[in-house]
């Protein structure tokens, strides 16, 4: 049984740049996550394992990172109850394209909630995942409220001739 309430997959040790970012915000936001490499492809029964138990696990909700075919949010999504959000991790091949395309077009019945390519994609599935458990938890509501509160601050009203 895992103490955490977020699963931070993705199919090789090559996605972790990208998927780190989510790890980093849900630090920030006091959330517990595990990482785990899971491939769809490579490590089928791993992620067929994963994918069963993860509920039992204790995880509520699971994202899942995958570059090129990314398959790994949608074959996840297909044997949990749990939510899937999807990360298209960027591609040589197609810059993320392909990631994104096999990610977001899955068949109805099967949902993943599909993200931008990349960081922003990364840092978004954990700010998301985290507005999920803030509706039952109130510090993780707190957290959420604080960070965005910061980020709003963070923003000048009028530009600075010093930016230049």
């Amino acid at each position: 049984m895992s103490n955490a309430d977020v699963a931070i997959i993705m199919g090789s040790q090559s996605d972790w740049p990208t998927m780190k970012h989510a790890a980093d915000t849900l630090d920030q936001l006091g959330v517990g996550y595990e990482a785990r490499i899971v491939s769809a492809h490579r490590t089928p029964e791993r992620m067929y394992d994963f994918a069963k138990g993860a509920k039992a696990e204790g995880f509520k909700i699971i994202i899942a990172g995958a570059g090129g075919a990314a398959h790994l949010p949608g074959m996840t999504a297909s044997l949990t109850p749990l939510p899937v959000f999807g990360v298209p991790v960027e591609s040589r091949a197609l810059s993320g394209e392909d990631s994104l395309l096999s990610i977001v077009q899955m068949p109805g019945g099967i949902p993943v909630g599909t993200l931008a390519i990349g960081k922003a994609g990364a840092t978004n599935a954990a700010l998301l995942a985290a507005a999920v458990l803030a509706l039952s938890d109130q510090a993780v509501e707190a957290a959420l409220d604080t960070y965005r509160a910061e980020r709003t601050a963070a923003v000048a009203e009028f530009p600075s001739s010093d930016a230049l």
